[in-house]
């Protein structure tokens, strides 16, 4: 996981090392890691954050005699990285669920995101973290288009062992979203988890259909799902869904098998979202919580 980004950000660290730490000597050091950051799916404008910060931090700074040069550098850069993916709103799925529960209500999320990103997949994979904390769930199949989605998820929810509420192809998707949380509601479930169609993020038509369904909801959270293997996509279907529908959240997939780790860095910069969980493979149990400070010393280390 994250071979190529985290070889890069060990040579920058060796670089620096050995030179002294004035702003025309560290220059050309960081412009080279800018484009290994690049090569590594980080977008240019991340990057260049992260170079002219390195810059701003290192020079003129004076190492005392018994100091570790290699301490100061790797603890700049690990402050840097943790700043990208520390945002303000922070989103604790299970406090937020506990909250709703109490007031007798359902929490509902929507899942958005283009076709091909493990969208359904993750759905199912949220499905399940909740259920082993004790929550009960209802699936809602909005994606009344694509051919075979109803039964994917239908798939997913018998698996799970738990109620999915579909209506046919063509139907309106925000119908859909609004009879399963009048379900939940009725029947005292916890949590609500709507899948929706996968968006292309360019087709006007389809974006505003997305922003109906959310207009009817007002889902407690939106979560957009991107690809980590797609690289700079990733960043572009974040930066289009953030401005088009909004987001509260994004889930990466398919994380286990991204050499280049960039896109976590990417999507979290361009959003100012958080991750909520990272994809780690096919089983349902294949979903881990991120956490900005351990992946930090995960790429780090």
């Amino acid at each position: 996981m994250f071979e190529k980004l985290r070889k890069g950000l060990s040579g920058v660290v060796n670089k620096i090392v050995i030179t002294e730490l004035k702003a025309e000597k560290l220059h050309p050091i960081l412009e080279d890691f800018k484009l290994n950051l690049i090569e590594n799916d980080v977008a240019v404008p991340v990057a260049d954050y992260i170079c002219g910060e390195m810059e701003k931090r290192l020079e003129g700074v004076q190492v005392k005699r018994l100091e570790d040069r290699k301490e100061i550098v790797k603890t700049s850069l690990h402050e840097v990285l943790l700043e990208i993916l520390t945002t303000k709103e922070e989103i604790n799925l299970l406090e937020n669920v506990e909250r709703k529960r109490k007031m007798k209500e359902p929490y509902s999320i929507l899942f958005v995101g283009i076709n091909g990103t493990g969208k359904t997949t993750s759905i199912a994979k949220v499905a399940k973290f909740l259920m082993k904390k004790g929550c009960s769930v209802v699936l809602a199949c909005s994606d009344t288009y694509r051919a075979g989605s109803i039964e994917q998820l239908e798939e997913h929810a018998k698996r799970l062992g738990v109620r999915m509420i579909k209506h046919k192809y063509g139907a309106d998707p925000a119908a859909v979203a609004y009879d399963a949380i009048s379900h939940a509601k009725a029947r005292g479930i916890n949590v609500v988890l709507i899948d929706t169609a996968g968006r292309i993020q360019t087709n006007r038509n389809l974006m505003n259909e997305l922003g109906k369904v959310k207009r009817v909801i007002s889902p407690d959270a939106t979560i957009l799902t991107v690809d980590a293997l797609t690289g700079n996509d990733a960043v572009m279907q974040a930066e289009e869904f953030h401005k088009s529908v909004g987001i509260d959240g994004t889930i990466l997939t398919k994380v286990d098998a991204d050499v280049k780790g960039g896109a976590a860095l990417s999507v979290t910069y361009v959003t100012r979202k958080p991750i909520v969980f990272i994809g780690t493979g096919q089983t349902y149990e294949d979903l881990q919580d991120f956490n900005p400070e351990r992946f930090t010393q995960m790429i780090l280390k």
